[in-house]
């Protein structure tokens, strides 16, 4: 691809980063700069912020995708269908976890891709924090949710949590990455907002141990993993 097509690409595309809630959640509007279509990432705490935010910025909610299931990411869901009438796109490994069932909840598998107006969002699977964990790669930035941070990764001692799994998550997929994608978080745990996997894959502990073992004993203190 060239980069004035690159910069095409990136430039019908509308995302906004938004710090809601007690535990320093980031929610985030994605899609079409152009059509104003949009995507609500991970609808928690103050849902009637977002709304008005949408309101604001003249945009259209078509869907919400959930990066895995903890209720810090997801106890906005039903306040958001009282207004939208849309799908809420979550990994079938984490569909059992949600606590509610709804016929808006949609299953996606790693790979899939939705749209919002042109614009297309590729869902990622990386278990490992949960069984669902997915994050969502648009056109050189990659929501990461709690898989991967700023300078850390998601803990794995919650339900359904596998450090061995995350490890293959990070190493496998995310930090195969270009090094130009832009990192957008789950959480405001860091000095700055954002970072590029060139930054995480310099930095970042976790992405720079060498060997399952390792990262086993610095995620967990234990040095053998035992299935």
């Amino acid at each position: 691809m060239t980069r004035g097509a690159l910069f095409e690409m990136i430039s019908s595309l509308y995302l906004k980063q938004m710090e809601i809630g007690p535990m320093e959640n980031f929610v985030y509007l994605v899609g079409d700069k152009a059509t104003r279509e949009v995507f609500v990432v991970d609808p928690a705490w103050q849902v009637d912020t977002v709304l008005r935010m949408a309101k604001e910025e003249d945009l259209k909610i078509v869907g919400a995708l959930v990066s895995h299931y903890h209720f810090d990411h997801t106890n906005g869901i039903e306040e958001l269908l009282e207004s939208v009438n849309c799908p809420i796109y979550v990994n079938k490994q984490d569909v059992p976890y949600l606590g509610f069932a709804s016929s808006h909840v949609k299953q996606t598998e790693s790979g899939q891709k939705l749209k919002a107006g042109q614009v297309e969002i590729e869902c990622v699977h990386t278990p490992g924090h949960t069984p669902g964990s997915q994050c969502f790669h648009v056109q050189g930035h990659l929501i990461s949710g709690d898989t991967l941070f700023i300078g850390a990764c998601g803990r794995t001692d919650l339900p359904g949590g596998d450090a061995k799994q995350l490890y293959a998550s990070l190493t496998q997929k995310l930090a195969k990455f270009d090094d130009a994608t832009i990192l957008c978080p789950g959480h405001n745990y860091a000095a700055k907002t954002m970072t590029t996997m060139a930054e995480e894959k310099k930095t970042n502990p976790y992405l720079l141990c060498d060997s399952l073992q390792n990262f086993l004993k610095f995620r967990t203190g234990v040095s053998e993993y035992r299935d």
